[in-house]
């Protein structure tokens, strides 16, 4: 790499930060258009039914209300594709845009309102009139797996896709083993519930035929092209702009039918339609997820050497496969084992539908379940093994010599159906994490009562899977003033893309940070991108701003030859200036003039890269009330090379309290009818600034990728993946006199009060 490396690894203070606080960052609610209509939407009420009849001429009646769109206006309802997995058979269960004829989830769209206030057009949908003849509802996993009530009847069946892990000789292994342990483990229903719900605001220009939807975030490529498919129109003719995002966490950003119905609007209507969706719609219709349950099997030797792991994972998918949906399911066939060595394998994962809001990404998906599960597992096997837990991880880690080490095969395969840990010795961060937090003093607390609280600790480990491909795209100009623009299709979503990516570009090209610009996201700053998502941005979008710098060095250099007289080798690059042997020097800015442009996609051939690491935690129970508090949280992680400390912690401390609040607090509860019954943020409680203030996270940089230029790791999402089994179980060891079994979450205060009520602990502790 050119240069010192002043800025890469350097705690740098976001880019972003100072116009978000000087409150002059610009949201979709901050955009308005001259006649510019809103609009708002008649959702169903009713989890599973057919549509009988849809009446807006009442709505029609009402002033400033100015058109009222059904699916009878839109002709051919297309439906929203899959943008990963898109495996055969999973087209049968696509989302229309629109219901017609049936809906499947309280909260699909039936009807677009467009008035000349959010008001007005909710008075419209108000006086729309709705029948809809009630069917059946399909409220759970289990009741979908029964196949009795399906639906989608010419599917003949509710189980989406099926998924297998398949490693060695699992059922062997169980045959071969001295220990066997059976349990069965549960993830509620929850989303990603970003700080700024979704909003777009949808600009037709009849003239040009040219469609301009601002909101994009995440996929915008994708989002443009699955459009511009379904409007009749060219990618070329449709562009899709990205604005500030208020936070993504995987949910926002993926095509919903808001996307299509709002730009439809503008053009039926050829004025600028806006809408910017409610907390209780946003509960309602963002895609949910997590739900999943399991029965899985644990075969070991004597001494806690892990010879199996065998069972069952059921996802409840919700009503639709959406864009991203098959990612969990699929997660937990292939990596629920995580960081340990786990020889022989075979886990089933089946998706099945239900009359529920559609299930997508969030932080982690697949992995933070995945790991509960297993975190669970293997912790009630060291407990019967007489083992200490973390003694017990320590012998089935991964080792560095054991790289690459290969995961279960994944079947039907897909992309990334074969796929390996990359670099690393998982037991480092564990040895880091178990002497920072003090196991050793902590653990002699185990199961203790002081002051009417029992104490309990717990450890565990995880791997992080990142960098998803096929690549990415940047292009790097050389401007008149010497400055360079960045043009990267990774996408912004809070993580802190812009800092990041000037950093990597103002090392490598050896210029201030002041002298790079960088924009990201929008459709019109490059032919292709593929956006923000499975912790990709810095290991394919930072390789791929690295291989432009360099590329935009060497015509630099090559330019410089020409004009100082001298072989484009000679020529030496620093500060901004090339120099000659002889001491003639030309600043960069003045071969702008020669059109110095260069594009550079990176691949990486759908090589993940693997962050891991290990956490601990240290709590009191309270079992009169089921009050938990966490006295002490740390997760130890290596990410390959560190490129911005300070961005990585604060993605670090958030992915922790996302993690925690689910383990405690977050849950999208239906009745048996498939209505959500918290439908808003009184009934759906999240973690608040004074709720867990003992976390600590440290990150190290020992081994680095040898998928990418930089040898980083995606780090995005690691904090967030242990922390269900961990507090799971420093719970359970809390409340081991009381036989507590926390396997279901969330731990929830009045779960933790059943657990600890259900009977007399069976000795007490001073």
């Amino acid at each position: 790499m050119n240069g010192t490396n002043r800025y890469i690894g350097s705690p740098v203070e976001r880019i972003e930060d100072a116009r978000f606080l000087r409150g002059r960052g610009q949201f979709v609610g901050d955009l308005k258009r001259e006649n510019m209509l809103h609009a708002a939407f008649l959702r169903s009420p009713t989890a599973h039914g057919l549509v009988a009849a849809v009446d807006a001429s009442a709505a029609l009646t009402i002033a400033g209300v100015r058109a009222v769109i059904t699916a009878k206006d839109i002709g051919a309802v297309p439906r929203i594709p899959l943008r990963l997995l898109p495996l055969p058979g999973a087209e049968r269960f696509l989302q229309p845009v629109i219901a017609a004829e049936r809906v499947r989830y309280v909260g699909e769209p039936i009807a677009v309102v467009l008035g000349d206030s959010p008001a007005l057009a909710e008075d419209g949908v108000g006086a729309i009139t709705l029948e809809i003849g009630e069917l059946p509802p399909v409220p759970d996993r289990r009741i979908s797996g029964r196949g009795d009530i399906l639906l989608f009847e010419e599917a003949g069946t509710n189980a989406a896709m099926v998924f297998t892990g398949v490693k060695g000789d699992a059922n062997a292994a169980f045959r071969d083993a001295d220990y066997v342990g059976r349990h069965c483990f549960a993830v509620q229903r929850y989303n990603a519930l970003p700080m700024e719900p979704r909003g777009v605001l949808a600009e037709w220009d009849a003239a040009q035929g040219r469609m301009t939807v601002l909101g994009a975030a995440k996929v915008p490529f994708f989002n443009r092209d699955t459009l511009a498919a379904m409007l009749g129109r060219s990618p070329a003719q449709v562009d899709l702009i990205e604005n500030d995002v208020g936070g993504g966490f995987g949910a926002r950003g993926e095509f919903y039918p808001e996307d299509f119905l709002i730009p439809f609007a503008a053009r039926h209507v050829g004025r600028p339609v806006r809408w910017l969706e409610d907390r209780r719609e946003h509960l309602t219709t963002m895609n949910h997820a997590r739900q999943a349950d399991c029965a899985i099997e644990i075969a070991c030797r004597s001494d806690g050497t892990i010879l199996g792991v065998r069972g069952e994972v059921f996802v409840d998918l919700g009503a639709y496969v959406r864009t991203n949906g098959l990612i969990q399911p699929r997660t937990l066939a292939q990596c629920l084992t995580g960081p340990y060595r786990v020889p022989n394998v075979l886990i089933t994962s089946t998706a099945l539908l239900t009359n529920k809001t559609p299930s997508g990404t969030y932080r982690a998906p697949g992995r933070y379940e995945g790991s509960f599960f297993c975190e669970r597992l293997i912790e009630l096997a060291a407990r019967d093994l007489g083992i200490d837990s973390a003694e017990m991880r320590r012998r089935n880690l991964v080792g560095t010599g054991e790289m690459p080490y290969p995961l279960p095969r994944l079947e039907p395969v897909g992309p990334a159906g074969d796929t390996e840990c990359d670099s690393g010795d998982y037991r480092e961060p564990l040895e880091r994490c178990l002497a920072e937090f003090g196991w050793e003093e902590k653990r002699a607390l185990q199961g203790r009562a002081i002051d009417g609280r029992y104490h309990g600790v717990a450890v565990a480990c995880f791997i992080e899977g990142g960098g998803a491909g096929p690549k990415e795209t940047a292009r790097l100009d050389l401007e008149a003033d010497g400055t360079v623009s960045v043009y990267v299709g990774s996408t912004a979503v809070g993580q802190g893309l812009e800092t990041v990516m000037a950093q990597i570009a103002a090392d490598t090209l050896g210029l201030p940070l002041g002298q790079v610009r960088v924009m990201h996201g929008s459709t019109p700053l490059l032919d292709e991108g593929y956006g923000a998502f499975a912790s990709r941005s810095t290991v394919l979008g930072g390789s791929a701003v690295f291989e432009a710098a360099n590329a935009l060095l060497a015509k630099i250099r090559a330019a410089a030859g020409v004009r100082l007289r001298c072989a484009a080798e000679q020529v030496e690059l620093a500060d901004g200036c090339a120099r000659a042997p002889d001491g003639l020097s030309l600043a960069f800015a003045e071969f702008a003039t020669d059109g110095l442009r260069v594009t550079t996609a990176f691949g990486n051939d759908n090589r993940l890269t693997y962050t891991y690491g290990s956490a601990a935690a240290h709590v009191a129970v309270d079992p009169g009330t089921g009050d938990v508090e966490l006295l002490d949280c740390l997760v130890v992680d290596d990410v390959g090379r560190i490129v911005n400390p300070l961005t990585l912690h604060g993605q670090a401390i958030g992915g922790l309290v996302q993690g925690l609040g689910g383990d405690f607090l977050e849950h999208l509860v239906y009745d048996a009818n498939g209505q959500l019954l918290a439908g808003n943020l009184a009934d759906y409680v999240i973690p608040t600034a004074t709720d867990f203030p003992n976390i600590r996270a440290i990150a190290l940089e020992n081994h680095r990728s040898p998928s990418n230029p930089l040898g980083v790791k995606g780090a995005g999402e690691g904090e967030i993946i242990p922390i269900g089994g961990l507090m799971a179980n420093a719970v359970a060891n809390a409340l081991t006199s009381f036989e507590a079994m926390p396997n279901e979450l969330p731990l929830s205060a009045a779960r933790v009060w059943h657990m600890g009520s259900a009977k007399q602990p069976t000795e007490s502790s001073g």
